[in-house]
């Protein structure tokens, strides 16, 4: 009973000093005075940023808020001005997702691409990066003068159309850019082609490390400029396989469709609620002069479907004209495969280059064995003099010593065998095919 009587009052003591501890420090007021002034306050700072705690950080801009310089030419007039356009006004304007901009991003490099959506072309090819809508062309600006020449020669062209020529507006736009990055690839395979030949054949002729590095950088350059031709190439492939992403790009004539289709439902909305105003209004008919309105009712009914069914089949048929953006494309199909197979031969000339290397260093790599198997054997040969020389040379007396020329005996004997042994060496490389006849 004593101890458990003790149990709490040990408890309680022991929670006193952790109670005591746990209350809050009070920390001195600095009051305000005369003798102690006040901190100043430090001002924002212009065209920063306030995280929570009071905290500004300069220079920091909101992620998203920036623009960015688009080129843009209209169709109709084919005038060109600079616009500067965030990412989220151009995806209102141009009715794409976040995705599609994000391919003509300068930051990020994304491989050759077009895309065909409902209201505009995204076209991704070397430098040329732009948006092309029915009406205009929304090329991303940069210091590259392949943007300016693309923007200056769509204007000429729109400026000097031919009369005959009925070519969309879109696909106008469209071959541009497929020939400006056709032809800038071929100028670079063009430009490989006259670096490559000659450092290919003087490597033929001298082997040498710097000459070896030079071929090394270059066949670099070669695989790289492949893979974005082959990329291109690749691309015009799959839209002429693919109908339906023909028939998407046909932007002029859909949005003629979508005008016709609203003129079509006004003027049918007008009729039915002209004849619907007439059969209510009016007073009450006979029973013969009924079915005339039921009928004209129903004719009405039957124009506004016929249209509508019209309006809808036209969408069925697009797949069934696109034979003048496949000859389009099949045009450029055939320049890009055209420089495809100009690095493809360069490619293999430089393969067959490095094979002719390889042989010759073999060559070489085999005379030296051959220079050293005969250099082995002629060591062969002189040891055996030396083995002579160290038998006469030990100090013990022998008869020979003491008969007249013995010694010069000696030393021919020793030459005779020493080349017939080296002469049998030769022929049996000979035999065995290890050194040439």
């Amino acid at each position: 009973p004593a101890a458990a009587r003790a149990a709490p009052a040990m408890a309680d003591a022991v929670k006193q000093p952790l109670l005591h501890h746990q209350q809050p420090y009070a920390y001195p007021s600095h009051a305000a005075s005369a003798s102690s002034p006040a901190l100043p306050s430090v001002p924002p700072f212009a065209g920063g940023r306030r995280f929570p705690g009071g905290l500004d950080v300069p220079n920091l801009k909101k992620r998203g808020g920036g623009t960015r310089s688009w080129i843009r030419v209209e169709a109709a007039t084919a005038s060109v001005q600079t616009l500067e356009v965030d990412k989220a006004t151009m995806m209102r304007r141009c009715e794409l997702p976040a995705r599609d901009l994000r391919l003509l991003d300068p930051l990020f490099v994304y491989p050759s691409t077009v895309l065909g959506r409902e209201r505009a072309i995204v076209v991704n090819l070397e430098q040329i990066r732009c948006v092309i809508t029915a009406d205009e062309v929304l090329l991303l600006n940069s210091l590259d003068s392949y943007v300016f020449q693309y923007a200056a020669e769509l204007q000429r062209r729109l400026l000097q159309r031919a009369e005959g020529d009925e070519l969309p507006f879109e696909f106008r736009a469209l071959e541009l850019a497929l020939e400006a990055a056709c032809s800038f690839l071929d100028a670079q395979a063009a430009e490989l082609e006259i670096e490559a030949y000659p450092l290919l054949d003087e490597l033929t002729s001298k082997i040498s490390t710097l000459n070896l590095e030079r071929v090394r950088r270059l066949k670099s350059r070669l695989v790289a400029l492949t893979r974005r031709v082959q990329k291109v190439r690749d691309e015009i492939e799959q839209l002429m396989d693919d109908d339906g992403d023909m028939a998407e790009m046909y932007l002029t004539e859909k949005k003629m469709r979508m005008e016709s289709s609203s003129v079509f439902g006004d003027q049918s909305l007008a009729t039915f609620n002209a004849a619907a105003a007439g059969t209510s209004v009016s007073a009450p008919v006979s029973p013969v002069s009924s079915p005339t309105e039921s009928r004209k009712l129903e004719k009405t009914y039957s124009l506004c479907r016929s249209r509508h069914d019209s309006v809808k089949s036209s969408d069925n048929s697009v797949t069934e004209h696109i034979e003048e953006l496949e000859m389009l494309l099949e045009a450029y199909f055939v320049v890009i495969d055209s420089t495809l197979n100009k690095l493809t031969s360069l490619k293999e000339y430089i393969d067959d280059t490095e094979d002719f290397i390889n042989i010759q260093l073999d060559n070489v790599r085999n005379q030296l064995i051959q220079f050293e198997l005969l250099l082995t054997t002629a060591t062969f040969v002189v040891a055996i003099f030396g083995v002579v020389a160290g038998v006469f040379g030990m100090n013990f007396e022998t008869d020979v010593f003491s008969i007249q020329n013995a010694f010069q005996w000696v030393l021919i004997i020793t030459g005779v065998v020493g080349a017939f042994i080296f002469c049998f060496f030769v022929w049996f490389f000979k035999y065995k095919r290890l050194m040439p006849l």
